[in-house]
């Protein structure tokens, strides 16, 4: 009985049953393809947007206070046929780009010596509290006394703009890097300089996008309103005059079309280099879904 209860088992072999339940990956309709691309759902609220503008201005029929869609595509054809609305575009862009940059240089230092001093994040913490309420348009007559009738006066606005909000969301940023991360870097011995850009800036990476985000923001608007306010500026003007200069000869489809033109920029910003932005940094290392 014993060498009975030692004998091995024999060795069964079972084959895997195709018949019960699995796993079956159902194809994806053309509907659903589409409704899951972000892309296609935001061109779908800019045709019925487009279409809800077109209904109303017919329904309202006074081109004098709204414009039709139609029209007002139809006067931004011909502002870049001729080159007008271009030459403001890129008046525009030119002021906004050196107000941007000197705007983030600035930022980028007052963040690095409130993140290496405390008198330093004393001092940011105060400034912002002071300047940030402060809107930037006001600040459009001191800077035209101090800087005079030229870019200098807008671009000392918009490094106002950019600068608090950048700053701001950078510093605080850097405060919420994870403990872990600070803790690697320092264990492998970084230098300062690699800390920095190896540990701090891609941890706070999604604060600094988001100061970014908010300064483009604020940058592009105050330069709208200083240039409707400020008028032509250095013998040119920008798409905030050409806004002007239409209103005062009542061409409301151009200054409808000036408009549109602001806000493609602003869509163009967001939604292809910010966006492209985000995809190659925070979405890529896994920190946004």
């Amino acid at each position: 009985m014993l060498e009975t209860m030692t004998q091995n088992r024999p060795e069964r072999f079972l084959n895997p049953s195709t018949s019960g339940f699995g796993v079956v990956q159902k194809p994806l309709t053309t509907w659903e393809k589409l409704s899951g691309n972000g892309a296609f759902r935001k061109a779908v609220l800019l045709i019925v947007l487009a279409l809800a503008w077109e209904f109303y201005a017919r329904w309202l029929n006074n081109s004098l206070v709204f414009p039709t869609f139609t029209a007002t595509i139809s006067a931004l054809w011909q502002g870049i046929v001729s080159g007008r609305i271009l030459a403001a575009a890129g008046a525009s862009l030119k002021v906004l780009i050196q107000g941007y940059a000197i705007g983030l240089v600035c930022a980028g230092l007052l963040t690095a010596l409130a993140s290496a001093t405390r008198i330093g994040a004393d001092l940011l913490e105060t400034l912002t509290s002071m300047f940030n309420p402060l809107p930037s348009i006001a600040l459009l007559p001191l800077a035209m006394i101090w800087f005079g009738f030229g870019d200098g006066s807008i671009i000392f606005v918009l490094v106002h703009a950019v600068l608090w909000a950048v700053a701001l969301n950078t510093h605080s940023g850097f405060r919420g890097v994870s403990p872990t991360w600070r803790m690697v870097g320092r264990n492998y011995g970084l230098s300062q300089p690699a800390y920095v850009f190896r540990i701090l800036i891609p941890g706070a990476f999604p604060s600094i996008l988001t100061g970014l985000k908010i300064g483009w923001a604020f940058a592009w608007r105050t330069l709208i309103a200083a240039e409707l306010v400020f008028g032509a500026s250095s013998g040119g003007g920008g798409l905030g005059w050409f806004i002007f200069e239409n209103k005062n000869a009542l061409q409301i489809a151009s200054v409808f079309a000036g408009l549109l033109t602001v806000i493609l920029f602003g869509l163009f910003v967001e939604n292809v280099i910010f966006r492209t932005l985000e995809q190659r940094t925070i979405q890529r290392w896994g920190m946004q879904n």
